[in-house]
């Protein structure tokens, strides 16, 4: 049995950015032929930093994908992303980390994701740990929690 290659939290910062690194990873093993199942770019967590950051997804995607370390990625995307306080990446981090379904469509595909788990795991959705955000059901879903 092959083990799943995983792109990192969305909770884990960079630079103070929820979600950046992980939208790395997901360059990286998208177009290693690692993830093809995940969302991506255009929809979700990636959409929401993309718009927040105002910066050309096809650009930066094509950066990550010439190297480089976290830090000069990093670099890119200050140089190249409009530019926000401190207090507003702050802000925006634990928005995106806290938010959770917030009308009846999205706590239906909320609740889908929670099925889907609980079906890998061969599992009730009753047996899995309470969660109630978005990033808290990725954490579940790629094992962390």
């Amino acid at each position: 049995m092959t083990s799943q290659t995983y792109p990192r939290s969305p909770k884990a910062l960079l630079g103070g950015i929820a979600h950046l690194g992980r939208f790395i990873d997901k360059i990286r093993l998208r177009h290693a032929g690692k993830i093809q199942d995940y969302n991506y770019i255009t929809v979700g967590f990636d959409k929401y930093l993309v718009n927040f950051l105002q910066i050309d997804p096809k650009a930066f995607e094509q950066r990550v994908l010439a190297s480089g370390t976290d830090e000069e990625l990093l670099t890119w995307v200050k140089t190249n992303s409009r530019k926000p306080s401190d207090q507003e990446i702050a802000q925006w981090s634990q928005g995106l980390l806290s938010s959770g379904p917030k009308d009846d469509a999205a706590q239906q595909r909320f609740q889908g994701r929670l099925q889907d788990v609980a079906t890998k795991r061969s599992v009730s959705v009753s047996s899995l740990p309470p969660v109630s955000t978005w990033a808290d059901v990725i954490e579940l879903d790629e094992g962390r929690l």
